[in-house]
């Protein structure tokens, strides 16, 4: 099952931004913030509908945004969908995508600044370094919100952000952080000083005017000249942590300008947490958007469709075209074979629920179940789905019920572990549920199945619950109004061979049996031409 959010409102007493129309997040808006989100945990139904494996594909390489807990919360509110598909479209600029890349950059780069200046151990360098962090945080704050003035944003998540920026930057506190840095780092680096070494002795003192004796020396070896020299080069290389001796020449330097020091500590005394943790939670969410975009764009150029799906929360009315399990186009992209995925529609109107699929084994039915959940679960996480078009309700939970491999340490058996998990299932679901089930029940004989089908199929039926459900059991699919037949097709010249198609009509328990008769000439009128033909001795 998913784990549905309800919301709840938060407050950035931490934010220097008093008087600034509130932002609160790129991801959940009017201040619909979930303080948990690390606590999440992966939903029950993720390893049954492959979202698992997606999730890891869409957030690879970005590990140190710790992605995966935002695709555990889905949301049920068509207004935040609706929020989250504008930020998308705004991000299919590549002129935005861009900008707001550079930003992360500069502020991975940060990050990684920030943490060795943490593991210095000598205290007035940590303070240099990190006086250098924030002016460096400053000028790349002033770029980003330059580059997002020129950016053609249009949703309310970024056009909201940018002027939170805007004003950010220009609250008193930015400015005089901005200021004061600046200041400090142009006096630091006015500092000139003198060492005069005599053996194992080192004398600083403040510098003075000498004479430049470079002209002299140069003048000295003119005559050693060659007219053609070789370029020589010297790389030198800098340990970022300083040595002893480089730490004593620093403290003493420091006690001959005691008045840039002393501001150098006030100033990282007072911000040593400089970075305003709503443009530091801006930066991890909004790799949410760049992630599924740039996933998206990799399966485009394979020639596959994502699309905006209309959603609802109250309509059950629903269709897909051209839809496709993403796991496994993703899959298949890498693939050398040159398989490609096979894409289907689906549709539900008026008083029809539920979607029994039926067909030959090995011909797309589980896949087109795990297509069927990714669809719902990724349109409450506002992203743009796998179809070309897309009309979809937005459940309050997914939940899935798959044949799972018997557990010897489990003292029930399989049949009484597989009721348990479906009466959990109707225990928890509301008529606002989603459930996908594969192929339960096999465990048991045909008369029981068919019993236990039954009786599930209609709690779902009561339930008025959306139901995709991949049987052997042609049986079910007259059960009620609410039940729609959908076969796995085969190749008609061919009817050992899978189309991977899922088509829309009546199951007649007869069509697979009818095709390998064909394919084998065992039918009626096969076995007659066969039997004439031998009689008269004709090869048949």
């Amino acid at each position: 099952m998913t784990v549905s959010r309800s919301g709840v409102s938060g407050s950035n007493r931490d934010d220097p931004v008093s008087d600034v129309k509130r932002f609160q997040s790129i991801l959940f808006p009017d201040g619909q913030i979930l303080p948990e989100i690390d606590q999440q945990v992966q939903p029950d139904c993720f390893a049954d509908l492959n979202l698992d494996q997606i999730v890891a594909a869409v957030s690879a390489g970005r590990d140190d945004y710790a992605l995966k807990p935002f695709f555990y919360v889905s949301s049920r509110d068509v207004a935040e969908i609706r929020y989250r598909h504008d930020v998308f479209r705004d991000l299919e600029s590549p002129t935005t995508a861009d900008c707001i890349r550079t930003f992360a950059t500069e502020m991975r780069r940060l990050r990684e600044n920030i943490s060795r200046t943490q593991k210095l151990y000598y205290e007035l360098q940590r303070q240099r370094c990190l006086i250098d962090s924030v002016d460096g945080y400053c000028s790349s704050m002033r770029k980003f919100a330059d580059a997002l003035r020129r950016a053609d944003v249009r949703s309310d998540g970024l056009t909201t952000f940018r002027l939170y920026l805007e004003e950010y930057l220009s609250s008193p506190r930015f400015r005089k952080m901005e200021a004061d840095a600046q200041r400090i780092t142009t006096q630091l680096g006015e500092i000139r000083y003198a060492l005069l070494i005599a053996g194992k002795h080192i004398t600083v003192r403040r510098y003075e005017p000498e004479p430049d004796y470079g002209a002299d020396v140069l003048e000295t070896f003119e005559k050693f000249r060659h007219e053609e020299t070789r370029e020589r080069l010297f790389i030198f290389r800098f340990a970022l942590e300083m040595n002893h001796v480089e730490a004593a020449i620093l403290d003493r330097v420091a006690r001959l300008y005691p008045e840039v020091f002393s501001a150098l500590a006030v100033f990282c005394s007072a911000h040593a947490h400089f970075q305003n943790p709503v443009i530091a939670q801006f930066d991890r969410e909004v790799q949410f958007y760049l992630a599924w975009t740039e996933h998206m764009h990799r399966l485009r150029d394979e020639g596959l469709s994502f699309c905006y799906p209309t959603v609802s929360e109250q309509s059950k009315a629903e269709s897909a075209e051209e839809a496709f399990d993403l796991a496994l186009a993703d899959k298949l992209r890498t693939d050398k074979g040159g398989r490609r995925v096979v894409t289907n529609d689906f549709s539900l109107a008026g008083e029809e629920r539920i979607l029994v699929v039926t067909g030959p084994n090995q011909g797309g039915k589980t896949t087109f179940a795990r297509m069927f959940g990714q669809l719902h679960y990724l349109a409450g996480l506002g992203c743009p789905v796998p179809a070309k078009k897309a009309q979809l309700f937005l459940a309050d939970q997914v939940f899935t019920h798959f044949e799972k491999q018997e557990d010897i340490g489990n003292l029930t058996g399989k049949l009484e572990d597989e009721l348990l998990r479906v009466r959990r299932i109707l225990e928890l679901a509301t008529p606002a549920s989603v459930l996908i089930m594969n192929e339960s029940f096999l465990s048991t004989t045909l008369k029981d199945a068919l019993f236990l089908s039954r009786e599930i199929m209609m709690r779902i039926v009561q339930l008025n619950m959306i139901c995709v459900s991949v049987t052997f059991l042609d049986e079910l699919v007259p059960m009620s109004a609410s039940t729609v037949s959908m076969v796995g097709e085969v190749d008609r010249r061919d009817p050992s061979l899978r189309t991977f198609r899922i088509l829309r009509k009546p199951a007649d328990g007869l069509a697979y049996a009818t095709a390998i008769a064909e394919k084998y000439r065992l039918t009626e009128g096969a076995v007659k031409k066969r039997i004439v033909g031998n009689v008269a001795g004709q090869p048949s």
